[in-house]
This record gives structure tokens, C-alpha cells and sequence, in this order.
């Protein structure tokens, strides 16, 4: 059982506890401009310093008890990225196309996907192999979590895009959700974003693997994996919702990803 609990009460409060003692409150209040009540967009949690280091420590106790608690993993995520979401946001500012990602906002949900349109496109395009992925793999974007203990607004929303590109990278890198695939895209997501939470995952996804499949990571999959994340334009940074047209192939040579060494199927344990 973990010590963190959320729960929401009926006249709109919102708190985080651990062990019984409350961390964090939050009146509820619609999106607005001047932030009232602090927050500083839907969601919002706002906590200290030392509220966050301890949520950081309790997220990262649990996450490591259950790697499946994905909540525990959102956390952790949040109250120790804020640096890496710093470069993160400046790489999107520098970029084109990210600074148009920053400035529109795009989510990627259910909800704004046109999925009759993207099941008629041709074989071996980014919106067909993406349905494809999420259709043999059993899993949906709806699934990522809302940004909550992120203290800036623009940070909040790079973290958000980070969560709902994570299945478009299974898709550019053609990982499955089994845990040789996660951690394969762990280690690229390290590579790329510097996130605390990516490196944590990197180092300690191994210890999971069966010996066979350490030694795919470690002869073939681990090394690919950081050369490309390292040598790969800011993946944040493209605009997917504008490609689903585009050829797979065309996209990972354009973002200087090399295609995978060994192509791995989905038929083994998933995580979602």
C-alpha cells in the first residue's frame, strides 16, 4: 500500500496527504488568466520546496515497490524535472515547429484525434502505424495523467506534451509496451529530455528484464537507444498532429533516429 493518497471532497478541495499529514491543498477554479487562488492553470497543486522533496521521495519509494503505479511515476516526474522542463521548453522555443507546439497547445487525446480519417491512411504512415500501435498494444493516450505539481505554466505543458508523445515514440521506434520495449524507450527518453525520472527508469528498468533480454538491451537495444536519443532532434518539438501523413521511415530520418536493430512484437507482458 502507498502513503500517498488523493481525494476529493465534495465542496471542491483537493488534497495530497502522506501518512495522514497534508501536503497540499487546492480550491477548485476554472481556467483563468490571473490565476486566481494561485493557480496557475486547471489542476494545479501548489507546494513547497520541502513538500515537493518529500513527495519525491514517497513517489520514488513507491514507484520502485510497483513500477506499475504509474501515478507514483507522474509524481516523481513532476517534483523533480524542473530543470530538464527548463531546457526542454528553450529547446521547443529555439525550434519552428516547437515554438508553434508551445504557442497552440495541442493535446493528443481520444477526443482530438480523427481516428476514421487516420485508419484510411496507407500502411507505414505515422497516423496508421499509430493506430496500429495502440490497437495491438491495448492502450490510449486518455491514459496519461494531467500535470499537477508543476509551479509554471508554460513547464506544466511541456511536461503534459512529454506524456502524450510517449506512445508516439513506441510508434517512431518501434517498441512495443512489453518491458524490453519500455526500457529501450526509457533509455532514448533519458538520452533526449535529461528528466530525472527517464535516467531513474533507464538505471533501474534492467533489473527487471530476464537474463535473455538483458542481453538484447545491452548488446543491441541500449546502445541504439542512447545513440539515437542523443543525436535525434527534440522529439517535443515536432507537431505529429500535422504529419500523420508522412512516412514513418521519411519522419525517423528527418529526426536522425535509426530504425531499430530487431524488430520485437507485443506478445510478452505489457505495461500501459
Amino acid at each position: 500500500m502507498t502513503a500517498f493518497k488523493l481525494s476529493r471532497y465534495t465542496y471542491n478541495v483537493v488534497s495530497l496527504s502522506v501518512n495522514g499529514k497534508i501536503l497540499a491543498r487546492q480550491q477548485h477554479t476554472s481556467w483563468s488568466s490571473d490565476h486566481h487562488y494561485g493557480t496557475l492553470y486547471p489542476g494545479h497543486i501548489q507546494t513547497s520546496p520541502l513538500q515537493k522533496a518529500l513527495l519525491a521521495v514517497g513517489s520514488g519509494v513507491a514507484a520502485l515497490q510497483n513500477p506499475y503505479r504509474h501515478d507514483m511515476v507522474a509524481v516523481l516526474g513532476e517534483t523533480t524535472g524542473h530543470l530538464a522542463l527548463i531546457k526542454l521548453r528553450n529547446r521547443l522555443r529555439n525550434d519552428p515547429e516547437g515554438y508553434t507546439i508551445l504557442k497552440e497547445r495541442p493535446r493528443i487525446r481520444l477526443s482530438t484525434l480523427d481516428i476514421s480519417s487516420m485508419s484510411t491512411l496507407p500502411d507505414g504512415s505515422l497516423g496508421r502505424e499509430y493506430l496500429r500501435f495502440l490497437d495491438e498494444n491495448k492502450v490510449t493516450p486518455d491514459t496519461r495523467a494531467d500535470v499537477k505539481f508543476v509551479d509554471d505554466e508554460e513547464l506544466a505543458y511541456v511536461m503534459q506534451r512529454y506524456r502524450e508523445v510517449h506512445d508516439l515514440l513506441h510508434t517512431l521506434l518501434g517498441m512495443p509496451t512489453n518491458m524490453l520495449g519500455e526500457v529501450a524507450v526509457k533509455w532514448f527518453e533519458a538520452a533526449q529530455t535529461g528528466l530525472p525520472m527517464c535516467i531513474l527508469g533507464a538505471a533501474l528498468g534492467p533489473l527487471r528484464l530476464s537474463t535473455r533480454r538483458l542481453q538484447k538491451l545491452m548488446g543491441s537495444f541500449g546502445p541504439w537507444a542512447l545513440r539515437s536519443g542523443s543525436r535525434a532532434r527534440c522529439v517535443l518539438s515536432v507537431f505529429y498532429e500535422r504529419r500523420w501523413e508522412q512516412n514513418l521511415e521519411e519522419l525517423r530520418e528527418e529526426l536522425n533516429i535509426e530504425p531499430p536493430p530487431i524488430t520485437l512484437s507485443a506478445n510478452s507482458k505489457k505495461v500501459s
